[in-house]
């Protein structure tokens, strides 16, 4: 099973635009349940891989929703708590290519009060990331778990998504990311974040020092330029995206780590260091591909297994 720890969340989003004799233009907000790893674990599930997500999830209308999506997908909730702390919500902007940027209303949200459930059993892939990795205690309990789970041999991916409005400390932050490097086998973060978290180097030279200091393979996102990995070995293999109208951008990093946990739970690959240039090349082509599909379309809506199929 494929285990994925982090915030469950609701985006607000832009809908259509209000009077704008009443309230300045500013548009209605439409909520869109979400969050980088619950929107991963959304992914994996609809692709129909065994996944799971862990997690607090609060009891209100918001977390009721959260959990209903995720039985629906097909994710298994066993692992996820339930507290009355209300629900975190991140109201979206969309600029003109349709990127997201985000304000979050986080203080005494249930998902920052997680606990540490012990060893994980029956997992194969540990998957963590986003505001799980930020905001405490729950940074604390998501890194020992990192920690320990990385030790017992299972594979551990992590996406930063960085949302640098919550980092108070960009440079204690930034070393606490480079602790660890050592205990991720699969590193996936856009080139944006490359380069914030290298305070401003090139996404592939702070890529490359990524791998040095122990990761067994980063994957950068790009865009409308596609995807990348670099990887132990040294080799750097590239995909085109695919060519879609875009609707926004919500969910497409995460669609994209939910598909490479999927590709790689399919083929039953649990040492990164043994994929050539080739087999990356096709997992990556399975990410871009699921990727595109969610763009196509507003919030976070991975395709599933069978849209995957119907897109040829």
């Amino acid at each position: 099973m494929i285990v994925v720890g982090g915030e469950a969340l609701v985006d607000l989003v832009p809908g259509e635009p209000l009077d704008s004799t009443v309230d300045g233009g500013l548009r209605a907000l439409l909520p869109r349940l979400g969050g980088g790893p619950y929107n991963v674990a959304l992914a994996a599930g609809r692709l129909g891989v065994p996944s799971a997500f862990l997690s607090r999830v609060s009891d209100d209308r918001f977390g009721q929703a959260l959990i209903k999506r995720l039985h629906e997908s097909g994710v298994d909730t066993s692992l996820v708590q339930r507290g009355a702390e209300p629900t975190t919500l991140a109201v979206v902007a969309l600029d003109e290519k349709g990127s997201a940027h985000y304000t979050f209303y986080t203080e005494g949200t249930a998902d920052r009060l997680v606990a540490d459930p012990g060893p994980l059993e029956d997992v194969t892939m540990l998957c963590l990331g986003t505001l799980g990795m930020v905001l405490e205690p729950g940074a604390s309990v998501y890194e020992t778990m990192l920690r320990r789970e990385s030790a017992r041999g299972v594979l551990t991916a992590l996406d930063p998504n960085i949302r640098a409005a919550l980092i108070d400390d960009p440079a204690a932050y930034r070393a606490r990311f480079a602790s660890w490097l050592p205990h991720v086998r699969l590193l996936k973060l856009s080139d944006d974040d490359a380069e914030w978290l290298a305070d401003g180097k090139d996404a592939v030279e702070a890529a490359k020092e990524w791998v040095a200091a122990g990761v067994d393979a980063v994957v950068l996102t790009r865009g409308a330029d596609g995807l990348a990995v670099i990887t132990a070995e040294g080799e750097l293999a590239e995909v085109p995206s695919e060519r879609v109208e875009v609707v926004d951008t919500i969910g497409a990093g995460d669609t994209v780590q939910g598909a490479l946990l999927t590709y790689l739970h399919e083929r039953r690959i649990r040492d990164l260091t043994k994929m050539d240039a080739e087999m990356w090349r096709a997992a990556l082509a399975f990410a871009a591909k699921a990727a595109s599909i969610t763009v196509s379309r507003s919030g976070a809506e991975p395709p599933t297994a069978e849209e995957m199929v119907s897109a040829v």
